[in-house]
C-alpha cells in the first residue's frame, strides 16, 4: 500500500552514489527496490541541478531486475514497447500501462489465492490466457477510437478481429468499455472464487 505521507527525497550525486535524506543514509538500487516493493514513496533528485530523475532511476532498477534473470517483461512486450516510441499514439500508452497495472495489482491477490487452490496450473493459465485475450481486443477497440490502429496476427488479432469494432465518434464507446472491464472483473472474481 502507498504512503500517503510526502516521498522521501533520494540524492544522486555525480559519483552515482545515492543517498537516503529521510534515514541520513547512502542506499544501493537493491534498496530502492525493496523501498517499492513496501509501498514507499520516494523522488531521486540530481544532487547538483536538482532535476526530478525518478523515472530514469526506476527504469534502471528494472534493468537490473532483468539482468538478473528475472524476465518479467517479454521480448514480444518489448519490441511492441519500442514500436510506440513516436508514434502517434505514444501518449495513449502510459495511461493504458497504467490502468492495466493498476487493475493487475487490485486482483493480485485473487489471483495468488486462485493459483494455489487449483491442483494443476493449467485451468489457471487457460483462464488466464482467455482474460488476456479478452484484454488484447478491448485495448484493439481503445485504440481505434484514437487512431487507425491495424489488427495485429496471433491469439490477441484474432480476439481483436471477432470483436465489433466500436465508431470512433460514438458516445457509448466509453460505456462499452466500462461494461467491458467489469465483465473482466467479474471473471476474474469467479476465478478467485473457483478455488473453494
Amino acid at each position: 500500500m502507498a504512503s500517503t505521507t510526502d516521498p522521501i527525497t533520494i540524492k544522486k550525486y555525480a559519483n552515482r552514489r545515492l543517498y537516503n535524506t529521510g534515514t541520513s543514509t547512502y542506499v544501493t538500487l537493491e534498496d530502492l527496490a525493496s523501498m517499492v516493493k513496501k509501498g514507499e514513496d520516494f523522488q531521486v533528485v540530481d544532487a547538483k541541478t536538482g532535476d526530478d530523475i525518478t523515472h530514469q532511476v526506476l527504469t534502471q532498477i528494472i534493468f537490473e531486475q532483468e539482468n538478473k534473470g528475472q524476465n518479467l517483461l517479454p521480448i514480444t512486450f518489448l519490441r511492441q514497447l519500442i514500436r510506440f516510441y513516436g508514434d502517434q499514439v505514444q501518449s495513449f500508452v502510459p495511461k493504458y500501462l497504467e490502468l492495466s497495472m493498476g487493475a493487475l495489482t487490485r486482483d493480485q491477490q485473487k489471483m495468488r489465492d486462485a493459483m494455489g487452490g487449483l491442483p494443476g496450473a493449467a485451468p489457471f493459465q487457460n483462464a488466464m490466457e482467455e482474460q488476456v485475450r479478452a484484454n488484447m481486443a478491448m485495448m484493439e477497440r481503445a485504440f481505434r477510437m484514437f487512431t487507425v490502429f491495424p489488427v495485429q496476427e496471433g491469439a490477441a488479432g484474432e480476439a481483436a478481429a471477432t470483436a465489433p469494432t466500436p465508431k470512433a465518434k460514438d458516445p457509448d464507446d466509453l460505456d462499452d468499455l466500462r461494461r467491458e472491464m467489469a465483465e473482466m472483473r467479474a471473471r476474474l472474481d469467479k476465478i478467485g472464487g473457483a478455488k473453494g
